[in-house]
């Protein structure tokens, strides 16, 4: 079972992962957008949109930093193990409640304002909700465990797996002893990852930098048609000297 979990799944959902990203460009490039719904509703998006993106890229980010990076690196730099444990707790905190905020208002909005209600696919409720359990278990993982609760350092069991899991050297024996919350944050992580390609967030590898400062996008309305250039000065006097000149008889 420890292998099916641990070293089976994360490899197959990574193959769906890129398979995925090659068919849907194939076959489904007019569908490689945001489906953006702004044009229905723009108060709640406003709102709800910044919050989601710039908390998802804190968040992303934080992940990165505590998986990818080594203990070793960051003590090496003079970062002790106790400043890394409050920066990612409290960071991890604050992105993961604007992350949580954003995602809420976003979800309200699909549900609670009938016209996007219809225009809302299957696919984008079942991301919806797959976000939803992601978020959950990820602020129950620092919230309730790392902030509240006993300290657990996933950087010497969670993060060690992880890079060996794309070293192709997968150590399966380091998730055993996980917590529970963790463990399914992590295998859950992994099936996002092979839903994603069917979803619209396949747009942020389009142009992933322009949601920094702009996370929607902005529909500016026809303002009536667009007045004639007026004529230049030379067009006038040519005009006013051809009426001046009586016309052969």
């Amino acid at each position: 079972m420890n292998t099916a979990i641990w070293i089976v799944l994360p490899y197959l959902c990574l193959a769906v992962f890129v398979a995925g990203h090659a068919w849907r460009w194939r076959h489904d490039q007019f569908g490689w957008t945001t489906h953006t719904s702004q044009l229905l509703e723009n108060r709640l998006l406003r709102l709800g949109s910044p919050l989601f993106h710039l908390g998802a890229f804190g968040v992303i980010g934080g992940h990165a930093m505590g998986l990818l990076v080594p203990a070793s690196v960051t003590e090496a730099v003079g970062i002790s193990e106790h400043l890394y444990h409050q920066t990612a707790v409290w960071g991890g905190t604050v992105t993961g409640g604007m992350l949580v905020a954003g995602l809420g208002l976003l979800i309200a909005r699909r549900f609670v304002n009938g016209r996007i209600r219809r225009v809302t696919t299957p696919m984008d409720k079942l991301l919806y909700a797959a976000m939803a359990v992601m978020v959950a278990l990820g602020m129950t993982a620092t919230v309730a465990t790392n902030l509240l609760g006993d300290e657990y350092d996933y950087r010497e069991t969670i993060a060690v797996w992880f890079r060996s899991v794309f070293w192709f050297a997968p150590k399966s024996e380091l998730m055993v002893g996980a917590p529970l919350v963790y463990q399914l944050h992590a295998v859950g992580g992994f099936l996002f990852l092979a839903l994603w390609p069917f979803t619209r967030l396949v747009h942020v590898w389009s142009a992933p930098l322009a949601y920094l400062w702009r996370p929607y996008v902005v529909y500016r309305a026809r303002r009536g048609p667009v007045p004639p250039a007026a004529p230049s000065p030379a067009a006038v006097r040519d005009a006013t000297a051809r009426r001046r000149i009586p016309s052969a008889r």
